[in-house]
């Protein structure tokens, strides 16, 4: 047994050798499908998308192993920037949000005391801007372009449309959605959301405000700006520069009870504003500034009416159904014909029973009557539609294109809505059309029958007559001159339809 035990233990030492000397001569070295990212980036550095990467390529990482900045693939073709939590794959910060690059291999990331992101043409999609010495990303997230003694740049001072707890969001600063619509920023003393519904236009509908209750601590005029965090312990507060008190507090779900994960607030698409915590396998929600669904800028789109019982989406002309999330295609500008000083061509939907969901927020005038209310918008070009509260007197413009309106019992408060000419008119309600078509079909067949009645009776009469045929001359077949009636200006229940050209 122990000579068996030896050999066993020989022959498998020999096995073992020659095993070794095989991989080492004969196995050949794979090349890795991508460079481990690093820690830091110095002078020099250099970097282009692998065509084989289908997602996210890495390139440098914090000492955690928590967060990576590199190149995102968006939409197959593009690229952008960014900084990635790892552990979910979302990204909480872009570079080149508005600007994206090709994903090519002529696409190129440097950093020559600035990090810049260019093509060989000579187009500089983004840069830092510096004069540093490395690049570093920490363990909160903040990516930094560093010297030996001092900070040159931060992603921290260039949010997109994310905070991550501990940044601090300054009133020079802005929040901005995915889909550019809706911003967040900071006033003299309160937190804002705004809505682009007019694109090239510097005045944004601002729709939510969250005033500082100054509870813990009041702002001092003078003192200086405010600013806010995502604090660790649950809250978003805002203060003021040079107090460590909050002077307001928004709690969270999870207020005063210590989570593990990463927190942040997000800037969603539909214009609300949400906070999150990382539990170690999904993000859970956790903060929500707007609650309910109809309380949002547009949830049902350009000419939506929503229901505010349940959050039903409807739309303003009754006869247009609610599809696809919209009820018009998204209109833009105004009515004003350039040099001419008139109102371009439009036709009209009126409405009892809405309001706007954000008409607190929104300037007035107060005005007689209904009637008095829309003239002001009807005689203005800049002006969409008005909504008048018959109780108050109250008639508020809009100077940017109808979005979604609150459906309300009330029918005191009323609405005029221009649409521009030539919109909507191809996408009646399916119900309207079925009818229109059963009626022509039922027409039909009564003349078909009324014919074959009157052609019958004929030849009876013929064969009783027993002469010659008598001839009937009758007038040309076609419509009457009229009169009917626009079908612009018929009524459907409480909405009245009407055509302003000018």
């Amino acid at each position: 047994m122990e000579t068996f035990t030896h050999f066993v233990t020989r022959l498998s030492s020999t096995q073992l050798l020659l095993i070794t000397l095989t991989l080492l001569l004969y196995t050949p070295t794979w090349p890795s499908s991508a460079a481990a990212p690093q820690t830091e980036l110095l002078r020099d550095f250099k970097a282009t998308p692998d065509p084989s990467i289908q997602t996210f390529q890495s390139l440098l990482a914090d000492p955690n192993g928590n967060f990576s900045l590199g190149f995102l693939r968006v939409n197959k073709t593009q690229l952008a920037l960014a900084l990635l939590h790892v552990p979910s794959s979302d990204p909480l910060w872009l570079a080149n949000p508005a600007q994206l690059a090709r994903w090519s291999d002529r696409t190129t990331l440097v950093f020559n005391g600035s990090l810049v992101l260019s093509d060989p043409q000579g187009r500089v999609f983004w840069s830092t801007h510096t004069q540093g010495d490395r690049v570093v990303l920490l363990n909160t997230s903040n990516v930094q372009v560093q010297t030996q003694s001092s900070v040159l740049w931060q992603s921290f001072d260039f949010p997109t449309n994310i905070l991550v707890e501990n940044q601090n969001f300054t009133s020079t600063m802005s929040l901005v959605s995915s889909n550019g619509l809706y911003s967040m920023r900071l006033g003299n003393n309160f937190m804002g959301l705004y809505a682009k519904f007019k694109s090239g236009s510097n005045s944004d509908q601002i729709y939510w405000r969250h005033r500082a209750m100054e509870v813990k601590a009041e702002i001092v005029e003078g003192r200086g700006p405010i600013y806010a965090q995502v604090n660790s312990d649950g809250f978003l507060g805002m203060y003021q520069t040079g107090n460590s008190a909050p002077v307001d507090i928004q709690p969270f779900n999870t207020f005063h009870r210590p989570v593990n994960g990463l927190r942040k607030v997000r800037l969603e698409p539909d214009g609300n504003f949400n906070g999150f915590y990382w539990d170690g396998s999904k993000w859970v929600p956790d903060f929500q500034a707007i609650s309910l669904p109809c309380e949002l800028p547009s949830p049902c789109g350009a000419y939506g009416l929503c229901g505010a019982g349940n959050g039903s989406c409807f739309c303003l002309d009754n006869r247009t159904e609610f599809r696809s999330g919209e009820c018009f295609p998204v209109q833009n500008g105004d009515f004003c014909r350039s040099g001419l000083g008139e109102i371009s061509n439009f036709w009209v939907i009126r409405r009892s029973g809405v309001e706007l969901p954000y008409k607190e927020l929104m300037g007035y005038q107060t005005t007689s009557s209904y009637g008095e209310c829309e003239r002001v918008c009807e005689r203005n070009c800049s002006c969409w539609g008005a909504v008048y509260n018959n109780a108050s007197g109250f008639c508020y413009t809009m100077d940017y294109p109808i979005q979604t309106l609150v459906g309300v019992g009330d029918e005191s408060k009323m609405g005029y809505f221009k649409v521009r000419e030539g919109a909507g008119r191809k996408k009646m309600n399916v119900g309207f059309g079925v009818g229109i078509g059963v009626v022509c079909g039922a027409l039909v067949i009564f003349v078909g029958v009324a014919g074959v009645w009157s052609f019958r009776a004929r030849r009876r009469k013929r064969g009783r007559g027993g002469g010659g045929v008598k001839r009937f001359t009758g007038q040309d077949g076609g419509l009457s001159p009229g009169p009917y009636k626009d079908l612009g200006s018929a009524s459907f229940g409480s909405i009245e339809m009407g055509n302003n050209s000018r």
